[in-house]
């Protein structure tokens, strides 16, 4: 592709930017990153909010929204870091315990522990074997048995890689069906943690793939040993806005694209409702569903692009009686089910080393093929069961309300819907990135940006 092709980005969260970035490693200099907000780095958002120090004074620090924590197999976002001079080597230790809702500890036998870690090391060795491929990024060939892309194990360390294993068809199947073929039940409750409590659905709806994909043996890992994960001092926001400033061309905000027409040779853009902008290429790091609003959409990408489905999933900040503030994150697996969806399911305490501050509940209100709890009535039961942990809230700083975890369901997985997604880059000069071309959180948005920089720009 010529170096001096003109290149639309739609979108300055962290799959438009890291695209960017590795567009200007790449020789890539003409484009444009257009953003419809006020700030980038989506959901990485991370406001200042009034946190109590440990000498008793009140103090601006950072309060996670949105993302929330990384691992060491974030090697795109470490490369973001090294790329925006930020860093997670400050970042606050996370801590968390398992309660009862109502605010009691879980007891757990030594017995039923150990059954947890045992199918928990069968399910690692089936992945590493019968499933050999299945972490790498992104999902082309996956229904069909192959695997293609940067693998994120500690080892190859996004190298690329590619082959065969028909097993992988069975990625498709929904995680509780997939453990199920495999007797590797009671493995489940060591991913719901770090998986349906941060709003990414339930394992009789979502395909295996994606669990896994985000959750790979290594990473489940680090996520059993708090004490390894990555947070930032200055917010997951902070990654973002470095990359965005060290940009030769940063993003244009308060830039909302309003329409979209492709020819054979160009692409139109206009911003704001103002006139056409002509461009080369056109990168989509948005949600797909939303193009066929502003774009010229084709038959074909309307009819793939209308099967995306995503999560509601909201966030609020709420303050809690000084003296009954708790000192670590609490978890309630007992929400975590389809039948409790619309219940406080974590509220996370970012800051170890103060007192009060806000805590940030996280709550999930719909499920495939069942009706949505409706947001008011989820914000209420939220808050009712801060009450009944003994945490009645006092005040609510803010809510955030996401557009959240961009996926197909297991039956259009299965039928190759990515791999008729993937055959579409390029065409009319386009070509698609973001969370449901990998998986929803900023590893994976990152990694995709970058193997898709190498596919086609170069």
């Amino acid at each position: 592709m010529d170096r001096n092709s003109r290149i639309c980005i739609v979108g300055g969260g962290p799959a438009g930017l890291s695209l960017a970035m590795y567009l200007e490693k790449n020789g890539f200099d003409h484009y444009t990153i257009f953003e419809r907000s006020g700030r980038v780095g989506g959901k990485a958002f991370s406001p200042l909010m009034k946190v109590k120090n440990s000498k008793g004074e009140w103090e601006d620090r950072t309060i996670e929204m949105g993302a929330v924590m990384g691992c060491d197999t974030y090697f795109a976002v470490h490369e973001c870091e090294e790329f925006g001079h930020t860093s997670h080597a400050d970042g606050p230790q996370m801590g968390r315990r398992f309660m009862n809702t109502d605010g009691t500890p879980i007891k757990e036998s030594k017995l039923g522990l150990l059954k947890k870690v045992m199918k928990m090391r069968k399910l690692n060795h089936l992945l590493a074997t019968k499933y050999k491929g299945y972490d790498v990024n992104g999902h082309r060939g996956v229904a069909q048995g192959r695997y293609e892309g940067p693998c994120p194990s500690p080892q190859m360390k996004l190298a690329h890689i590619e082959g065969e294993n028909p097993n992988l068809k069975d990625l498709s199947m929904p995680f509780s069906e997939f453990l199920k073929l495999n007797d590797c039940e009671d493995a489940e409750l060591v991913w719901k943690g770090p998986f349906t409590s941060f709003g990414y659905g339930y394992f009789d709806e979502i395909p295996a793939a994606y669990v896994l994909k985000y959750l790979d043996a290594f990473t489940v890992k680090q996520f059993l040993s708090t004490g390894r994960l990555w947070t930032w001092k200055n917010g997951t926001n902070s990654i973002w806005t470095g990359v965005n400033s060290a940009l030769r061309h940063p993003a244009n905000l308060n830039s909302e694209v309003t329409a979209v027409r492709r020819t054979e040779d160009h692409v139109y853009v206009r911003v704001n409702g103002g006139e056409e902008q002509e461009f080369d290429k056109l990168v989509i790091c948005t949600p797909l569903e939303m193009f066929t609003s502003y774009g010229d959409a084709t038959e074909q990408e309307r009819e793939l692009f209308g099967k995306i489905q995503h999560k509601e999933y909201f966030t609020m900040a709420v303050r809690t009686e000084e003296e009954k503030s708790p000192d670590i994150s609490y978890y309630y697996f007992a929400n975590m089910t389809p039948e409790t969806r619309g219940h406080l399911m974590v509220f996370y305490h970012r800051w170890p080393d103060a007192g009060a501050q806000p805590l940030v509940t996280f709550t999930l209100r719909n499920h495939e093929g069942a009706e949505d709890v409706p947001f008011d009535e989820a914000r209420d039961t939220t808050l009712s069961d801060m009450a009944k942990s003994g945490l009645p809230v006092m005040k609510t700083e803010r809510i955030d309300d996401w557009y959240y975890f961009p996926h197909v369901s297991s039956a259009d997985y299965a039928d190759g819907w990515y791999d008729k997604v993937e055959a579409l880059q390029g065409e009319r000069n386009t070509y698609f990135a973001g969370e449901v071309m990998s998986f929803g959180d900023m590893e994976e948005t990152a990694e995709y940006s970058r193997d898709l920089v190498r596919r086609f720009f170069h």
